[in-house]
């Protein structure tokens, strides 16, 4: 909302208090009649001042009819008028302006009921036109967003419509700036805030993205699978022409196993044999060593702790 001037008020004061003085001192010298005309013409001059003044902040411009036709712009700054005969019937606002709108329960192409919120970024460029083409720019500005974003939502996918919404704002602003151009308005931008969808389609499409998400996870988890597959059988390959790197391998297993598990192991003999270990008794021996080279947690005290389990002779 526009705030009034001070400075009309003001003058209009001023100038009333000073013919006042002069009245008051005309009557005070027993011109009486004198002092009232006085009186009177300075409040009609005050009155006649403090309407003719008239203040536009830096961001306004005053629309000036005379006789009821289009006289001129006025502002920013202190002009004047012609009381009675001039008028100041707008006053507009040169800065970027924000108009929210909506569409509810509107059907998308795909036959979908939508809510879409949107916010338009505009401003006036010229303002003879907006104050002379249009009976409430602000209002028309509006509606015509409004009608346009419907437009726009019956003709695009509810896909579309949520993966896109960057080419929609333009389209929509494109649309909104070609309605509004007569009317000396510039559509800077257009920005959708929110589009809401019904709660049942909602669930449908949050079920459908998660079993999407686990069928990626399972191609991914196939792929893998595929490309380990793979690498076994090289290693496979490079064994079978070295056996030898293979006999260090399977050692190296036994004896991971038996550092980390501290206990006897009973391997078979086929695999005992397959890696030259001499036997299920070089095996055993081997297991029992690494058992008590490694420390045990004591007992209470003055306990013996427990001892491994020896090979029968």
């Amino acid at each position: 909302m526009r705030q009034a001037s001070a400075v009309p008020f003001t003058v209009f004061v001023a100038t009333g208090l000073l013919g006042l003085c002069f009245a008051w001192a005309a009557y005070a010298g027993g011109h009486f009649v004198l002092g009232g005309w006085i009186a009177a013409a300075a409040l009609a001059l005050a009155w006649v001042l403090a309407a003719a003044i008239k203040i536009a902040s830096q961001w306004e411009r005053a629309v000036v009819l005379r006789l009821g036709r289009f006289r001129a712009l006025r502002g920013p700054g202190l002009f004047l008028i012609v009381p009675i005969v001039d008028s100041v019937p707008y006053w507009l606002d040169l800065r970027v302006m924000t108009t929210t709108f909506k569409a509810e329960r509107t059907l998308t192409k795909d036959t979908v009921p939508v809510d879409v919120d949107a916010v338009l970024f505009w401003r006036v460029v010229d303002a003879e036109r907006a104050a002379l083409e249009v009976e409430d720019y602000q209002t028309a500005v509006a509606w015509a967003a409004q009608t346009a974003l419907r437009d726009v939502i019956g003709k695009t996918e509810l896909a579309d419509m949520l993966e896109g919404r960057e080419k929609i704002s333009r389209e929509l602003g494109r649309i909104i700036d070609e309605r509004a151009r007569p009317w000396g308005v510039d559509v800077i931008s257009v920005e959708l805030k929110d589009v809401l969808i019904p709660s049942g389609l909602e669930d449908a499409m949050s079920m459908q993205a998660q079993a999407e998400r686990e069928r990626q996870a399972r191609i991914i988890l196939g792929d893998s699978e595929r490309q380990v597959a793979a690498k076994f059988q090289e290693a496979a390959r490079t064994y079978a022409d070295d056996p030898t790197a293979f006999h260090l391998r399977a050692m190296n297993m036994l004896y991971e196993g038996l550092k980390q598990n501290s206990t006897i192991v009973i391997v078979p003999s086929t695999a005992v044999e397959t890696m030259n270990l001499g036997g299920l008794a070089g095996v055993t021996a081997l297991g029992l060593e690494t058992a008590r080279s490694t420390p045990k947690p004591q007992g209470r005290a003055g306990a013996e702790p427990k001892r491994g389990i020896r090979p029968a002779a």
